[in-house]
C-alpha cells in the first residue's frame, strides 16, 4: 500500500490537523504522527489511511484515480470573462480615514469618464463573449455619477442575456434619479455599516448630520426593497473595535444576515494609519471572537448570520469548486473571468492593484480601454498567482484550500518573494483555517448547527470530520 504524503499542522488544543494535497484531511496525534514519520504503520493505521482515500495500492487502483480527480477539483480554472469592476468616478462626498482608494473631492475635476472613455468601456463590453454578466460599480462614490451608470446598465441589459448590477455606495446623498436607479430588480446595494452610529460617525461620517442622513437612506432602502437586494460590510480598527454585539444589533435590524469583518487595508490613505504594534495577531483574536461570538448568537436566536469569510474559507475545506472569493483561488489567474476598469480608462486585474497605482506605490495597470489588456503583463503577475511551488506552502496542510496574493505583498513589502510564513496574508489564513478545524471539530450543538447553516445543509455531523487514534 501506497500513501500520499501527509502535510500536517498542530492545533490548539494538543491534536494535529493531517492533509493530503487532495484536501482530504483528519485529526490524530503523537502516536499515529510517530508511526507514520517512521514508517510503522500498522494494521489500523492502514485500514483507515485506505478507507478515507489517503493511500492507492496501484496506478490502476480506483484510489489513485479518485485521489487525481479530487485534486483537479481543488485547482482554479481559467474562466471566462465575465465580471467587471467599474469606477466612474473617483469622486466622494465622504473622507474616511480609513479609506483604501485614495479618493477625490466631490468637488474635483478630472476624475470621471470622459465621453470618450465611456464608448470605450461600451465598445470593450461589448466584445465579451459570455452571455451572462456581473457589473459592479465602485469608486469613489458611483451614484455622483447616475448617468454613467445608467448607460452602462442600458448597455449591458441589450447585449447579454443576463446581466447583474452592484453599487458600492455610501448611501450619503440619493436624489430621486439615484433611488429610481436602484429601483430596478436586477440592481443591489453594497454599503459600509460600521456598526451602531457612533462608530459609523467616529470613523465615516464625522459628522451628526451625515450620520443621520446615512441611516436614514440605510432605513428607506431596507423598507423599500425585498431581504437580500441590500449587502453591508464593517471595517474594523483593530485599536479601537466596535462592540460586536452592538455590530451584529445593527445588521440584525436591518435585515443583513451576512458580515464581511475587514481590517483596515493597507491600501490608499489607509497606509497611514497607525494602530500599533502586533496589528495581525490583535486582528486575528477578533476574528476568532467574533466568530465564537456568533456561534452562540446563532444558538440563542435561531436566526443564523454569518461571517462571510469565515464562511467562503469553510466551504473551500469541504466542498470542491468552492472559489469564489479570488483570495483562496489557486491558482488565482489575474484578467481570467474578471478585470478593473479605473476612472481614466486603465485596466488592473485587481481592485487593489489599481489603489497602488492610485498612491504611487507601483504601476500595476495592464492596458487601457483604447488599446486593450497588455497579456504580457498579466502573465507577469501570473507567475506568482499560485502556491504550488512556494517553498513553504508545500509543506503546509492548509496549501489545498488556500491561495495567495501578490498584490498585497507588494503593497506590504514591496516585493513577491517574501518568506510565505513572513507575510499578512499567510498569518492571516493560518489563523483562519485553525479557526475553521477548531469549529467543525467542536462536539457541542451550537457549532453544529451554524456549520450547517452556513453550508446550507440540513444538518453537520461531527462524523463527516475524520478523526484517528
Amino acid at each position: 500500500m501506497n500513501v500520499w504524503p501527509l502535510k500536517f499542522r498542530d492545533l490548539a488544543d494538543g491534536r494535529i490537523l493531517f492533509a493530503d494535497d487532495a484536501g482530504g484531511f483528519f485529526l490524530s496525534g503523537d502516536r499515529f504522527l510517530d508511526r507514520y514519520a517512521g514508517d510503522a504503520l500498522n494494521e489500523g493505521d492502514r485500514v483507515f489511511l485506505r478507507e478515507g482515500g489517503h493511500a492507492f495500492d496501484g496506478e490502476l487502483d480506483l484510489s489513485w484515480t479518485s485521489f487525481a480527480y479530487r485534486w483537479s477539483q481543488r485547482q482554479s480554472k481559467p474562466q471566462q470573462l465575465n465580471y467587471v469592476i467599474l469606477v466612474p468616478t473617483l469622486r466622494c462626498n465622504l473622507a474616511c480615514g480609513y479609506c483604501q482608494v485614495s479618493r477625490a473631492p466631490e468637488k474635483a475635476r478630472g476624475f470621471d469618464w470622459a465621453e470618450e472613455t465611456l464608448a470605450a468601456v461600451l465598445a470593450f463590453l461589448g466584445k465579451i463573449e459570455s452571455s451572462e454578466i456581473k457589473v459592479e460599480f465602485q469608486g469613489g462614490e458611483p451614484l455622483l455619477r447616475v448617468d454613467l451608470l445608467e448607460a452602462v446598465r442600458e448597455f449591458c441589459r441589450g447585449k447579454f442575456a443576463r446581466s447583474q448590477f452592484v453599487v458600492c455606495t455610501n448611501l450619503q446623498d440619493l436624489d430621486e434619479r439615484a433611488w429610481v436607479f436602484l429601483d430596478a430588480d436586477d440592481t443591489f446595494i453594497s454599503t459600509s455599516l460600521d456598526g451602531d452610529r457612533d462608530t459609523h460617525e467616529r470613523q465615516r461620517t464625522h459628522d451628526t448630520n451625515r450620520t443621520r442622513a446615512f441611516f436614514s437612506n440605510l432605513e428607506a432602502a431596507v423598507a423599500r426593497y425585498p431581504e437580500g437586494k441590500i449587502s453591508a460590510l464593517p471595517t474594523i480598527d483593530v485599536s479601537s473595535p466596535p462592540d460586536f454585539g452592538e455590530l451584529l444589533d445593527s445588521y440584525e435590524r436591518y435585515g443583513i444576515k451576512s458580515v464581511y469583518l475587514r481590517p483596515i487595508n493597507h491600501q490608499g490613505f489607509a497606509r497611514k494609519i497607525d494602530q500599533g504594534a502586533n496589528v495581525l495577531g490583535r486582528w486575528n483574536t477578533l476574528h476568532s471572537q467574533f466568530i465564537d461570538l456568533l456561534i452562540d448568537r446563532n444558538h440563542c436566536t435561531g436566526r443564523f448570520m454569518e461571517e462571510y469569510y469565515f464562511s467562503q474559507c469553510l466551504k473551500r475545506v469541504l466542498r470542491f469548486g468552492a472559489d469564489n472569493h479570488v483570495d483562496i483561488r489557486n491558482p488565482g489567474f489575474f484578467a481570467s473571468d474578471y478585470v478593473v476598469i479605473d476612472h481614466d480608462g486603465r485596466f488592473y486585474p485587481t481592485d487593489e492593484a489599481r489603489m497602488l497605482s492610485r498612491i504611487g506605490r507601483i504601476d500595476l495597470s495592464i492596458g487601457d480601454v483604447t488599446t486593450g489588456i497588455d497579456r504580457s503583463k498579466v502573465e507577469v503577475l501570473n507567475t506568482g498567482a499560485l502556491n504550488h511551488f512556494d517553498p513553504d506552502c508545500i509543506h503546509c496542510a492548509y496549501q489545498p484550500f488556500c491561495g495567495s496574493d501578490v498584490i498585497d505583498d507588494i503593497s506590504r513589502y514591496g516585493r513577491i518573494d517574501m518568506p510565505r510564513h513572513d507575510t499578512w496574508f499567510c498569518g492571516r489564513h493560518l489563523a483562519i483555517f485553525d479557526k475553521v478545524f477548531e469549529v467543525i471539530y467542536r462536539r457541542d450543538e451550537a457549532a453544529r448547527a451554524s456549520v450547517a447553516a452556513w453550508l446550507g445543509i440540513g444538518n453537520w455531523d461531527p462524523s463527516m470530520a475524520a478523526a484517528h487514534s
